[in-house]
């Protein structure tokens, strides 16, 4: 990789004091991220060497590292243009090199700039510099200021009077004052801190918003310093949509007063020049200007605000508990086309799909219950994974009563958010997977596999795809996609991926490992077998050092030579856990096998150079569970099954559902009834809650209240604080089903028999 440019020391205790980080943390961290080294590789495994820094952490002195590294080379750009302008004097060059903001060098750079032919330097053209720099400098002479001023006079360069001088003069010390550093700076954090943003409705904005998405902002203001992330990127949506226009207000007053008590110094006939220079330097050149840096500032937070919520949520989503491995019948839901039913099996491999019509407007209950429980005996599928769409609620109440009156009580429904399932089925990946089945068959296969592991399955899809985000569309798309790929990359590697079943999709996640690589995996898995140890990765095309490093340890295999390559231990500490047990006198197959063997192990005699307390610890912890997936258990929402609709709903109703979806003004729950409703955040705890990631997390099974349902607005208003957060108890599903007492199993026919005429009635 190219050589980075190393960080003045100045610049790296910034970022340690604006992160709250030791410096020594901070300088290794970037050494390690210069040679190559992943945030996933550095948080896990170089612990040591960073002061046990976590991803978050690491990954905010990658962001604070790029944005120092853009700051340089723009301070390279400015130091030489206003070196070859021949103005640049220590002072100013003192200056450049101390600024730690972008805005701060901008503001330095401003009066050297290449700029278009302004009044003012048309009356510098016309000779009355010395005119402004008499009035700048506020010295009392003899000469009035008229008759200075008449001396000025020029009629071949159209300066005909001394109030004509004057007014030339105004204007240089208009620009002077608007590019003073130390004005615009104060004026900017001034309007931040007391600017108020203020939106009307533009002209015919009702018809170009006849759903009213923008009515609240036809006539509202808001301080700017207070203003939330979501309000301030609707109305910025709301502007670009030709709906509202928005500015920035701050009471002239404070900024006028302000700059007068900079300029004017000392009492004399200039002061009154000085003012009216002040005024227009406001009013002509500096209020447009700061406000567009204040609503460009306020974007970028908005923007930052966005995307950690969009970060969170996503995590959440990824991290959401998987079934685990069982067969899986996946239904996509369609009313004139009907429902597309797709089975996988323990692993996710495709096995059959088929279309069933069970709905309106076909009806067919009997032909429908004869494919599901035909696919259910021939595949042994024990949980049907029902999409989210139009007729989810219809689709899951048949199947519910497919399952009770055909006594499958080993066979559990459930509703799964399919957003992105169609982004997924039109896709390159979708098409290299299955390129003889049809889109919708391949959504029902997604649908499936989404119960089964969420992460494998959800990693295929553009994140952006997935529904979770908030104004998504609005902000910065690229600092969006490489925080969205930062977030599925740690979680991809918090969890591990299985070598020989992992996708081309999800090994592309993988710490080091490129698309290239990914592809180069799956054609060696391909042609020559499982992979029986993590050290045959070496034969892979591509697959050097460097990618071993920092891939090795997140890859696991189950049942190969080594028994350590199923667990998260780096190869490079199999010698430790080599000695742990000799010390124990059993081998390494033992001592995974019998984790209270490991409670004896006195981790600090086997400390080394590059192996201290951390990593001996987190080797510790993973010989006790070698393996372990670190999401929670899989529980599923209890839908209530005669709420299908929101005219269903009552206030004071009480639900169990699941978040979908969590902003900064609350959370959204899916209850059943095909539109999410949602719990405010004043709605969400009983106890003060200002981010409402601290109270829900995207995929959380949660009970609510209905406050009220409006099925012509399809809004509904939901609350968690009236139940007090009181739990109930939730049924869980997962690989591993409690045992119960099964009577004699019937055959399909006999199965049919029974269920045919209750269909027919229904």
């Amino acid at each position: 990789m190219p050589e980075q440019k190393t960080l003045p020391g100045a610049i790296v205790a910034h970022i340690a004091q604006q992160l709250n980080i030791p410096v020594k943390s901070v300088l290794a961290t970037l050494e390690l991220l210069d040679e190559g080294g992943t945030v996933p590789f550095i948080a896990r495994y170089r612990k040591e060497a960073t002061g046990n820094l976590d991803e978050v952490a690491i990954g905010a002195i990658q962001e604070k590292v790029a944005y120092f590294r853009e700051l340089e080379d723009r301070r390279a750009t400015v130091l030489s243009s206003i070196s070859e302008q021949g103005k640049l004097t220590p002072e100013l060059k003192a200056k450049i090199e101390a600024a730690l903001e972008r805005t701060e060098l901008e503001d330095l750079y401003l009066p050297y700039k290449p700029k278009r032919r302004t009044k003012a330097t048309i009356a510098r053209e016309k000779g009355l510099g010395p005119l402004a720099e008499y009035l700048w400098n506020q010295v009392a002479t003899d000469v009035p200021l008229d008759t200075y001023a008449a001396t000025f006079i020029n009629p071949e360069k159209e300066v005909n009077s001394a109030e004509e001088a004057l007014e030339g003069a105004r204007h240089i010390l208009a620009e002077q004052i608007s590019e003073t550093a130390e004005f615009r700076g104060h004026l900017r954090q001034l309007m931040l801190a007391e600017g108020m943003v203020v939106s009307h409705a533009a002209e015919d904005a009702a018809a170009k918003d006849p759903e009213g998405k923008f009515k609240m902002y036809f006539d509202y203001q808001e301080a700017a310093a207070k203003i939330p992330s979501h309000r301030m990127l609707a109305i910025r949506r709301g502007s670009n949509e030709g709906v509202l226009y928005f500015q920035i207000e701050l009471d002239a007053l404070k900024p006028v007063a302000y700059l007068k008590s900079k300029v004017v110094r000392e009492a004399g006939d200039w002061a009154p020049q000085l003012e009216t220079a002040v005024e227009d330097a406001w009013k002509r050149l500096l209020n447009l200007s700061i406000q567009t840096e204040v609503r460009l500032e306020l974007k970028e937070r908005s923007d930052a605000e966005a995307i950690r919520v969009f970060r969170e949520n996503l995590q959440n989503l990824l991290l959401s508990p998987p079934a685990g491995q069982l067969g899986v019948l996946g239904l996509d839901p369609g009313l004139r086309t009907g429902c597309k039913v797709a089975v996988v099996d323990e692993t996710g491999k495709f096995l059959d799909h088929g279309v069933i019509y069970p709905l309106e407007p076909k009806n067919d209950t009997v032909g429908a219950a004869r494919i599901l429980l035909g696919f259910i005996q021939k595949y042994n599928v024990k949980a049907i994974a029902i999409g989210n769409g139009t007729g989810s609620r219809e689709a899951s109440a048949f199947v519910q009563d497919l399952l009770r009156e055909a006594k499958l009580q080993g066979v559990f429904s459930i509703v799964v958010n399919e957003s992105g399932a169609s982004v997924y089925s039109a896709s390159e990946i979708a098409r290299q997977e299955f390129p003889d089945l049809d889109l919708t068959v391949r959504g029902a296969i997604s649908i499936a596999r989404r119960l089964q592991d969420p992460l494998a399955e959800l990693v295929k899809i553009d994140p952006k795809s997935i529904g979770v985000g908030q104004y998504q569309h609005d902000v910065d798309q690229r600092k969006l996609n490489d925080a969205l790929e930062g977030t599925v990359e740690n979680c991809v590697n918090k969890v591990g991926v299985d070598l020989n079943t992992a996708s081309f999709a999800l090994l592309r996640h993988v710490a080091g490992i490129t698309e290239r690589t990914a592809q180069k995996i799956v054609e060696f898995r391909n042609e020559n077998g499982r992979f029986r140890s993590r050290v045959q990765l070496m034969a892979v095309t591509g697959f050097g050092p460097k990618t071993f490093e920092q891939a090795a340890g997140f890859l696991r295999i189950r049942g190969g030579e080594n028994p350590l390559d199923m667990t998260a231990v780096h190869p490079e500490s199999y010698p430790i856990v080599e000695r742990m047990a000799q010390s124990l006198n059993v081998d390494l197959q033992e001592l995974i096998a019998k984790p209270a063997l490991v409670e004896s192990v006195q981790i600090e005699k086997f400390q080394t150079e590059n192996a201290g307390v951390y990593t001996l610890r987190d080797i510790k912890e993973e010989l006790r569970k070698p393996g372990r997936d670190p999401r929670d258990q899989f529980a599923a929402p209890q839908f209530h099954s005669n709420i299908k609709e929101i005219a269903d709903l009552t206030p004071g109703m009480v639900l169990e559902g699941a978040v979908t979806n969590v902003t900064n003004f609350g959370a959204f729950v899916d209850v059943g009834v095909h539109q999410d409703g949602l719990v405010h955040v004043s709605e969400l705890s009983t106890r003060f809650i200002k981010d409402p990631n601290d109270a829900v997390k995207v995929g959380q099974i949660v009970r609510v209240q209905v406050i009220s349902a409006d099925p012509k607005s399809k809004r509904i208003a939901l609350s968690i604080k009236a139940l007090q957060q009181s739990d109930l108890p939730k049924v869980k599903h997962g690989s591993k089903q409690p045992q119960r007492s099964q009577p004699k199993p019937l055959s399909l026919e006999d199965k049919l028999a029974k269920l045919s005429d209750r269909f027919r009635t229904r």
